[in-house]
């Protein structure tokens, strides 16, 4: 491949991974991150094109997909946070749905030739205490939720005007670099934070009873790349372990590798409208049909993430200022 791969969102979670994921593809990287962010601190400038886009603007959208040119089209791009979208609804669904709606029409207008993976979220699904399949039928209870329903069906008329679109719906997945307003790395933080003296040995909890299919964000980049590369368009595809521990779980074996003692302190701040009591998911279809499932071990990946967080504070470079 000549032409090059375009990561929207490359500066945020998955797509600084998945940046790592593509290095060894041999294509030049062509890397979107929003209006007034910083590229990612991970990666070169030199070795990665970065362009600050705001998908908010059709122009600028249709404008940098006219210089880039991609052969493959990761669109991370997003919010992200459950919470944010409670609190700026109008926002999320502007950035997520019209986002990739600018994104899709400039590729439509532009008669590119792209595979396109856009990520979606498990959180469109009904809420179930079952394995959820892709057949099962959506019912978003959060803000966040309904607009990565709308980003669906953006990209799956988009699938239908002739584009190469694939859906992909993580499930949780969890990782270095992760924002810490996200449970695992909180916690990660929180702990990091006790260790280096910088915080009260407490960690402030919200619902643990809560079960949650969690996946480590190199397999989930991973799968991506697979969708890229042998993904049907106008199919969607979970990406998910098919394990669903509870949020207790996850807290307990990042506390037994605190090297201080620490107490687990419940906030009622921290608890979320329409949490789902389990969030579990097959992948049956992507293990099926690409040979993907999840490699690397919920332990590796709890151990990582707190070695980022011990490793940020100790730099001084912790970006949420004080926990």
């Amino acid at each position: 491949m000549t032409a090059p791969i375009l990561v929207t969102g490359a500066n945020g979670f998955a797509g600084s991974h998945l940046l790592d994921q593509l290095r060894d593809h041999g294509a030049p990287l062509v890397a979107w991150r929003g209006p007034g962010r910083a590229p990612s601190a991970e990666h070169e400038i030199g070795a990665i094109r970065w362009v600050g886009v705001d998908l908010r603007d059709a122009a600028a959208v249709e404008a940098a997909l006219a210089e880039a040119r991609p052969a493959w089209i990761f669109h991370c791009a997003g919010v992200a946070h459950v919470a944010e979208s409670w609190r700026q609804a109008t926002r999320t669904l502007e950035i997520n749905a019209l986002g990739t709606h600018h994104l899709l029409r400039a590729a439509r207008s532009l008669r590119l030739d792209a595979r396109i993976v856009i990520p979606s979220s498990a959180l469109v699904y009904r809420p179930s205490d079952t394995p959820l399949t892709e057949a099962h039928p959506p019912a978003p209870a959060t803000p966040y939720g309904l607009t990565k329903l709308a980003q669906e069906l953006v990209a799956l008329a988009g699938h239908a005007d002739g584009l190469a679109v694939i859906v992909a719906r993580p499930f949780n997945h969890i990782g270095p670099r992760q924002d810490p307003a996200f449970v695992t790395s909180g916690f990660a933080r929180q702990i990091a934070r006790a260790e280096a003296g910088l915080g009260e040995p407490v960690i402030q909890v919200g619902n643990l009873d809560a079960r949650r299919d969690v996946t480590d964000v190199r397999d989930t980049v991973r799968a991506y790349r697979l969708l890229a590369e042998r993904g049907a368009p106008g199919r969607v595809y979970n990406i998910c372990s098919g394990v669903a521990p509870p949020i207790q779980d996850l807290l307990d074996r990042l506390v037994a590798r605190a090297r201080v003692p620490v107490e687990v302190r419940p906030d009622p701040a921290r608890l979320r409208p329409s949490d789902n009591p389990v969030l579990l998911g097959s992948a049956e279809r992507i293990r099926a049909e690409l040979g993907w499932q999840p490699v690397i071990p919920i332990d590796r990946s709890l151990e990582d993430v707190l070695d980022y967080w011990r490793a940020t504070i100790a730099a001084g470079d912790d970006p949420a200022g004080p926990a």
